[in-house]
């Protein structure tokens, strides 16, 4: 497996204090020495010790493969708490807990599990123990499955393979609740128990078809111990707080902003996994490709991005990170539109006559919908979708109350626009700020071109940053909508 390095969280975890890989659990005796031994390897062969954090993998050591396969990880300061990976040539690799802090460990490359040999380290014999239970009983359940789909037609056969197959399952999962019921303490069985998902009691109202769904979703994270931040270093928590967001919440910046409390109200017990779930959702839904997402980056900038709250960020990039939202907040879907009044060139196109001006008031403009489009007259892009949005979109919509205020963005490049506007025959309202009056960057977050905004009557945003195919299909929808609201 490749071991992944982005700078970006590279950057940020940097930012974290010195425990994330300097932690010390010992203090009579700081440090580490795990010896290894492991067939197959070439003298001289370089060894890396790596670990996870969150859904990345980071390198902590390395070390040099000596003529009879021995090598050695030493560091004057303990590891960190965490599920740590020895990688070696050929991006091969084997996974151990790094608990403890002197152990030894002897296997060979071709199957480093199963020939593993572990001293000094209860942490991994328990680890590896149930690792080598596995395989025998999932080849058993595989043969087993087999011969269940060959008989389809045969019900009590079947359901005595089926009894089987229930009972293997259980025999894997009891394996795994033993270790966390005679190892209580151990990195090993708070790993088992956050794997474990939630067990749904009894409907105690048949009627309400939700309860299961109701009861898994705020009991989703009861087997994570939010107060260890040794969790952080294993694939599972980030897997969990993903899947959470992915397939127990509503993808409504509503629904999330109400998971995104919930999630980080249970992350409070820890300040570095506060620090990882207020970092993970806000960066996760700033970067969504799907519209409304900025809401919640809105949500969580105000609500979390705070001095007193956000401790790993400097008063300089805590501000640009604040001033951001501030910029994206009035342009939330929901929110009424920023006005603008602008110029327009129709009269002097048609008339020849330059002083024959007329300006346009956004907030004036009468229409049922009205499309806000900024765009560059010189921009490749723009010439080609600019005249789509008149030809498909507004020639078929104009005669539903549908109108387009078309917004040269550039406060300058007027002639080449001109020409475009009466070459393309854009017979809608252009303006463009003859001023410059207007920061189009920070009043409508423009950066690029073209971006298109969709308001209703009222002005309120509807959708924005879609393109010029989208718009019929939403507007047809908030249609669809105001009937069956009617009805």
């Amino acid at each position: 497996m490749k071991i992944k390095r982005s700078c970006l969280l590279l950057v940020f975890f940097a930012m974290l204090s010195s425990n994330l890989v300097h932690g010390s659990t010992n203090a009579d005796k700081p440090g580490y020495n795990i010896k290894l031994k492991v067939k197959g390897l070439s003298p001289k062969d370089t060894v890396y010790l790596a670990y996870y954090y969150g859904d990345n993998k980071y390198l902590k050591d390395t070390a040099i493969v000596e003529a009879n396969g021995s090598f050695a990880f030493t560091g004057k300061e303990n590891l960190p708490g965490g599920l740590y990976l020895v990688v070696f040539p050929g991006k091969r690799f084997f996974e151990m807990v790094c608990k403890e802090q002197n152990f030894a460990l002897e296997t060979d490359t071709t199957d480093p599990y199963k020939f593993m040999k572990v001293k000094n380290s209860v942490e991994n014999q328990l680890f590896y123990d149930h690792l080598n239970f596995l395989p025998s009983r999932r080849a058993q359940i595989d043969s087993l499955s087999k011969v269940y789909e060959k008989l389809k037609d045969q019900k009590e056969e079947r359901e005595v393979v089926r009894q089987k197959i229930i009972a293997i399952d259980k025999e894997v999962k009891d394996f795994k609740l033993n270790i966390i019921k005679t190892h209580p303490t151990t990195f090993v069985a708070m790993l088992f128990k956050a794997t474990e998902d939630p067990i749904i009691p009894e409907n105690p109202n048949p009627k309400d078809s939700l309860y299961g769904y109701r009861y898994y979703k705020n009991h989703y994270f009861d087997n994570i111990d939010f107060a260890n931040e040794d969790m952080l270093r294993t694939p599972i928590f980030h897997e969990r707080l993903k899947s959470y967001f992915d397939n127990m919440v509503y993808r409504h910046p509503d629904s999330i902003n109400k998971a995104a409390d919930f999630v980080v109200n249970k992350a409070k017990a820890n300040k570095k996994i506060f620090q990882y779930c207020v970092y993970w959702i806000t960066n996760t839904h700033e970067s969504a490709n799907w519209m409304g997402a900025d809401a919640i980056f809105v949500h969580m900038v105000k609500k979390f991005y705070t001095k007193d709250q956000a401790f790993w960020l400097d008063s300089t990039r805590l501000n640009k990170i604040q001033d951001r939202a501030k910029v994206l907040e009035p342009l939330l879907i929901g929110k009424k539109a920023p006005n603008m009044f602008l110029q327009d060139t129709s009269a002097a196109l048609n008339s020849g006559n330059t002083n024959n001006k007329k300006f346009y008031q956004l907030h004036e403009v009468k229409a049922k919908y009205t499309v806000v489009i900024f765009w560059d007259p010189e921009c490749g892009h723009c010439q080609k979708e600019v005249p789509k949005l008149y030809k498909d979109f507004y020639s078929v919509y104009r005669n539903k109350g549908v109108q387009v205020y078309s917004i040269n963005a550039t406060h300058s490049k007027l002639d080449s626009w001109k020409k475009f506007i009466k070459e393309n025959k854009l017979d809608w309202i252009n303006v463009h700020d003859s001023g410059p009056y207007y920061d189009f960057s920070k009043t409508y977050d423009i950066n690029s071109y073209p971006v298109i905004y969709l308001l209703d009557e009222n002005k309120i945003i509807k959708a924005k940053r879609l393109g010029v195919e989208q718009l019929g299909e939403i507007i047809d929808s908030l249609e669809k909508e105001k009937l069956e609201g009617k009805k």
